[in-house]
């Protein structure tokens, strides 16, 4: 089997098993192109992506340009005599001479079942909206945003317990398990199927912000319960107590049957949603639900389980989060 000359584009963790997949494979990763360093952490100190620093640590060429919209960027990357490029949450848009440059072309590494939750965000998206599945995509790229045609696609259960951080795990995980597969196929038959997406099915995931993380203590507890697990660990889902912002970090539905009739009578109705009802977390949510937060993390303070913070003044029931 003919070895192939890869290119590698990505940044964040996600991207460092599929970079690992194939430079494990029969296949020749020539470069890197990954973000530049950022200033990162409390010490706001400049540090390499995690994909740079797994390029570095196997003396793979990196290259991390601000943008490849110069021609003296597009010249140096089609010098690489490139057979493809495999891109995974690289953050920079691709222009045509970039995308037309391998021999095959930049194939992208999706986290979602496209054309379902095109964009930034989709695994926090997939969750938030109560999808029962997702997946990875492979897909040939165009100058759309994630509107190429697709070659591969991989689902997964989101189950009850699912949250942003064991899902990325696992998508990370089954892109670089199916990449070498695409990489074989792509040497044996020279080209692959393409799958033209569907565009009247697509949804779009737009980047999550911080203020995405106030939770609409209005909204069920089902769908708070999504919220606290797809935006964990980032950007962090919050709400204010007393003036000040509390974390919420996990938490479970709970039905209010399990509880005694004074605090189910509670639920939606002496109690506005949002109060605080024990010293055990249970929250008055929208449409008489309950919801019971098990750890939060006060403002200026370490992450602790929600006794804790009723037993150190933090918060007391009868509070209501706003």
């Amino acid at each position: 089997m003919c070895a192939l000359r890869i290119a590698f584009m990505g940044t964040p963790d996600f991207a460092v098993p599929v970079l690992d997949a194939l430079r494990s494979s029969s296949h020749e990763v020539v470069c890197v192109y990954t973000q530049p360093p950022r200033p990162k952490g409390r010490g706001q100190q400049v540090q390499p992506s995690p994909v740079h620093q797994y390029a570095d640590d196997h003396n793979i060429p990196v290259y991390t340009p601000k943008s490849l919209k110069k021609e003296q960027q597009q010249a140096e990357f089609a010098g690489h005599n490139l057979d493809v490029a495999i891109v995974a949450a690289y953050g920079l848009i691709l222009p045509k001479a970039v995308l037309d440059a391998p021999r095959y072309g930049c194939l992208n590494i999706h986290a979602s079942l496209l054309p379902r939750w095109r964009g930034a965000s989709p695994i926090q998206h997939a969750i938030l909206s109560g999808d029962e599945e997702t997946g990875i995509t492979i897909m040939q790229m165009d100058e759309g945003l994630d509107t190429g045609p697709m070659i591969l696609k991989r689902a997964v259960k989101i189950r009850p317990q699912t949250t942003a951080q064991s899902l990325h795990d696992e998508l990370a995980g089954l892109g670089s398990a199916v990449i070498e597969e695409v990489m074989n196929k792509l040497v044996e038959e020279g080209g692959l199927e393409l799958e033209l997406q569907d565009d009247d099915l697509s949804t779009y995931a737009p980047l999550l912000t911080k203020d995405d993380g106030r939770i609409d203590w209005n909204k069920s507890a089902e769908e708070i319960d999504r919220h606290i697990r797809a935006l964990n660990p980032w950007p962090g889902v919050w709400s204010e107590n007393d003036g000040k912002r509390l974390k919420i970090q996990t938490a479970s539905v709970t039905p209010v049957s399990d509880y005694p009739d004074h605090i189910g009578s509670l639920c939606g109705e002496g109690d506005p949603a949002g109060t605080i009802l024990s010293k055990d977390g249970l929250v008055v949510c929208g449409g008489r639900t309950i919801l019971q937060i098990t750890k939060v993390q006060p403002q200026n303070a370490k992450a602790m389980d929600f006794v804790s913070a009723i037993n150190g003044g933090t918060i007391k029931p009868g509070d209501k989060f706003l």
